[in-house]
Formats: structure tokens, sequence, C-alpha cells
């Protein structure tokens, strides 16, 4: 009998990959809404210049999902396309372990379970700005729900 972790991890597994059939407009919406709600501090710092004007494609391979973040006027920016300058690609449970700070992100690249392409000095000013955000900066329930769900992911 499966663990309630493996069980919830099995049926992320089945159930993240009908994300792709989301609109992509609401894909958008929903993303630029919550980066930008909970990356405020840290975008009216300053701290995402280093995107304006440039494209980093986030690539979830497992999940067909792609999105080009950029920095404009009003904040992060997401578009279906764009001409990437750098992008940073792994499957969904690597991407958890960095958000979750749950696993190194020199050990994810390291071992090739992210991988950068492109403008790699961008890609790693992106990978060293993500790596440093303080976790504070999140809503308390989405960071304990990140923890919780990377921990779980961890001990796999």
């Amino acid at each position: 009998m499966l663990n309630r972790k493996a069980w919830l991890l099995k049926g992320a597994d089945r159930l993240l990959p009908l994300v792709r059939r989301v609109p992509f407009a609401v894909q958008r919406l929903a993303l630029q809404q919550a980066l930008n709600r909970c990356l405020a501090e840290p975008l009216r710092d300053g701290e995402f210049e280093v995107l304006r004007g440039r494209w980093l494609c986030l690539r979830i391979a497992d999940l067909g999902l792609s999105w080009y973040l950029t920095l404009g006027r009003e904040g992060l920016q997401i578009a279906r396309q764009a001409q990437a300058h750098v992008t940073i690609s792994g499957n969904w449970r690597e991407f958890l372990l960095l958000a979750s700070r749950q696993e190194d992100p020199d050990t994810l690249f390291f071992r090739r379970r992210l991988v950068i392409q492109g403008d790699t000095e961008l890609g790693l000013a992106l990978k060293n700005l993500i790596d440093s955000l303080d976790p504070d900066v999140l809503p308390v329930w989405l960071w304990r729900n990140l923890e919780r769900a990377g921990k779980g992911l961890a001990v796999q």
C-alpha cells in the first residue's frame, strides 16, 4: 500500500500534466498575478532588473509546459513565445526541490537535473537571484506548503 506522500506524488504526476490543457491566457493571468504579488518586494528593490529587456524560458519538460518571462513596466510579464536569451529546463519535481530549498541549486544543475541553455551568465545570475530570495517574501501558507511538498519529495 502506498503511503500518503507517495500517493500525493503519484497523483501530482497524473494531474499536473493537465495544466497544459488550461488556455494559455488563463495560465499567463494566474502566473503573472501570483509572481508579481509574491515577489513584490524584490521587484520593488530592483532585484529582477537583470531580466529587463531579456527573456527567460522556463521549460518543465515532463509537463510539456514552457513560459517566457521578462521584466516590463508592470512587473514580470509572461508570454507564450519569445526569443529566449536563456532557458532553464527540468522536470516539475526538480523545480519543486529548488523552490522549496530541499536541494541545493548547484547540485541540481551540476547533476543536470536542471539545465541552463543560452546566455549562461544570465542563467547563473537568475539562479543566484532565486537562491538568494528570502522565503519570507512568500505568503506564509504558500511557503509552508512548498516546504512540506519539497520535504515529501526529498525523502522519496
